[in-house]
């Protein structure tokens, strides 16, 4: 019984001691980017971009769209949903390969500023450390915002300006629902979505994102099929 306490004991401690790390460096790896570069720095950056929009300039339908498939509880939350991580990791477990993130729209963002895409721990770590700084400097509106800029829409286009204009020939603004929830769909995998050439499974996607406005009230189920045979441009 001894030994097994023992050997309990040193597990606790093996284990403490590679959170603890994990956390140390994910902390240092924050404070040497956030240094660097600080927050206000990178806001103003963006900002000053030339197809930067800001959200009246942008469709309500996109906006609801991008909410409803990426992250449908983004106004309730303070930047990390504990439900998300848990279903992730189950998910990912069961599929035995890194099929689904659990990213929150901050969390996203803070990723797409500052880090990058390599899945690690100490990485996921710092990125809880900005999701703390951004949070507590941004209105939600201002981070939603930052988001639908930066974000990647495949075929060199980032932002919602430049993959509007760049599929659509529209400017965001001016996007219909068919459009709006085409787009919602690619920054999950630009490089597969792609209209280039993932135009089928963007358009498997675009029915995803459609039947997630569904659940959350932003559409009336009977009017998915009418906007899958929408034209697009």
């Amino acid at each position: 019984m001894r030994k097994i306490k023992r050997l309990f004991l040193i597990i606790v401690i093996l284990i403490s001691i590679a959170i603890f790390t994990i956390f140390a460096s994910g902390y240092v790896r924050y404070r040497q980017v956030i240094l660097e570069t600080p927050l206000e720095t990178k806001i103003a950056e963006i900002k000053q971009q030339e197809d930067y929009v800001t959200l009246d300039e942008i469709h309500p339908d996109f906006l609801n769209a991008i909410l409803a498939v990426e992250d449908p509880k983004f106004y309730q939350h303070q930047g990390v949903l504990l439900s998300n991580i848990i279903e992730a990791f189950f998910t990912n477990l069961k599929e035995q390969e890194y099929a689904m993130g659990g990213s929150t729209i901050t969390q996203q963002l803070c990723k797409n500023l500052f880090l990058d895409q390599k899945k690690t721990l100490h990485r996921k770590v710092a990125e809880l450390f900005f999701v703390h700084d951004v949070e507590q400097s941004l209105s939600k509106n201002e981070i939603l915002e930052l988001y639908v800029n930066i974000i990647y829409f495949g075929d060199g286009y980032y932002g919602i300006k430049q993959a509007s204009l760049g599929y659509f020939q529209t400017d965001p603004k001016d996007l219909t629902i068919a459009q709006a929830s085409l787009l919602a769909g690619l920054p999950q995998a630009p490089a597969i979505y792609q209209l280039s050439t993932g135009y089928t499974l963007a358009k498997q996607r675009q029915r995803i994102v459609l039947e997630e406005m569904v659940t959350h009230h932003y559409l009336q189920e009977e009017d998915i099929p009418q906007i899958l045979q929408q034209p697009l441009s």
